[in-house]
């Protein structure tokens, strides 16, 4: 029976700043302006035994204080406990913030510390996160985002992505859901040309058609063999996602913007979806994935989750089907390790927990901290 007990956590609200303005089709809409960092919460936790774990949660654009002042007010709630029950401490955490819901930002806030907890357990195991899991793979076939944005001009685009396929990324993805969609199809036929046909290649609309543009487009795109359309509709219109999944060959992939587990079992209840794309720390950490994981499964959905590969290649290991991991070199600065990609696929390290520390830059890119308890 064990003895141990959470008796120190630290919060720290990091700001990463982005090399370039970063624009999506929300951005051409103008529902919002260029993306310029990213802001992240940082749980770091430590028990009377001396075992420590670390987990993040993120967000863009807007939420980070919110999630970080959130965090401070329930953190009080897991001094004392077992850090092996983290099922029991998710939900004295919920409660003690029950009164702003059991999604979004509240349930963000607990991603961090929900994180932070299974990577302590894993590396108090000595394992892997995916091996503690349960790993049906040691390694996970990946493509890469973050080279295919729409600020950036088609030439860049197709260096980037001949760029992903040299550094051992199977995939490429590129954003479209511009108000002109003719110059959306003609940067898909300019990067399926370059890359060949044997190349994965998806697209992805963030949430910019009407159901008419997203049945015309998707029927345009059957010929460029995508592996999957990505948020074709508003993230919430799940029958829309239906009839567009049952009228097209070409898989709808959507989930990364929900922000619980029961707003994706209305996806699942629908068949909105070939693939699945969840996101942990949105959806409220690792134990929250962990369920929505066996729901998806037992629907037979593929699964692709949101960002955040440093948590998301663990959790995709795990899966029973293959899975996809996206892959986004933004948050390299923040960790001293770096994950491997070769052959396609992305490599689990094999180093205990989620295998990452933080880095020197990430401390000074720190611009609020607040502790609990006291370190040994």
């Amino acid at each position: 029976m064990s003895s141990d007990a959470i008796r120190w956590v630290r919060f720290s609200h990091v700001l990463l700043p982005l090399a370039t303005p970063i624009s999506d089709a929300k951005v051409l809409t103008g529902r919002q302006k260029p993306m310029t960092e990213v802001s992240f919460l940082f749980a770091e936790i430590e028990t009377r035994d001396g075992h420590q774990g670390i987990g993040f949660s993120y967000s863009k654009r807007a939420g980070g204080a919110g999630q970080f002042a959130h965090a401070k007010e329930i953190a009080p709630a897991i001094l004392g406990e077992d850090p092996n029950d983290i099922g029991k401490l998710w939900q004295k955490l919920v409660w003690a913030g029950a009164s702003v819901g059991r999604s979004g930002l509240s349930t963000q806030a607990i991603a961090a510390i929900d994180v932070g907890l299974w990577d302590l357990k894993a590396r108090r195991a000595g394992l892997p996160l995916a091996k503690l899991l349960g790993a049906h793979r040691d390694s996970v076939q990946c493509y890469n985002t973050s080279g295919g944005f729409l600020h950036t001009p088609i030439e860049a685009v197709k260096e980037n992505a001949t760029r992903s396929l040299e550094n051992g990324i199977k995939g490429v993805k590129i954003k479209v859901g511009q108000p002109d969609s003719r110059i959306d199809l003609q940067r898909v036929e300019a990067v399926r040309k370059h890359l060949g046909d044997d190349v994965p290649l998806m697209i992805d609309a963030n949430q910019q058609w009407d159901r008419a543009t997203a049945l015309r487009f998707g029927r345009a795109m059957e010929p460029y063999n995508l592996v999957w359309i990505e948020e074709p509709l508003d993230a919430y219109d799940v029958e829309g996602h239906a009839a567009l999944a049952a009228a097209l060959d070409t898989p709808i992939a959507t989930g990364e913007m929900l922000a619980s587990v029961g707003e994706h079992m209305e996806l699942i209840k629908h068949r909105s979806a070939d693939i699945i794309q969840p996101d942990a720390p949105r959806i409220g950490g690792i134990t929250q994935f962990l369920k929505l994981a066996t729901l998806a499964d037992a629907a037979g959905l593929q699964l692709a989750p949101h960002f955040a590969m440093e948590i998301h290649l663990h959790l995709a290991a795990a899966y029973p089907a293959e899975p996809w991991v996206e892959h986004f070199d933004w948050l390299e600065p923040l960790f001293n390790e770096s994950l491997e990609t070769r052959d396609g696929r992305m490599v689990v390290p094999d180093r205990p927990g989620l295998g990452i520390t933080l880095t020197e830059q990430a401390r000074k890119w720190t611009v609020d901290s607040a502790e609990f308890g006291k370190r040994g």
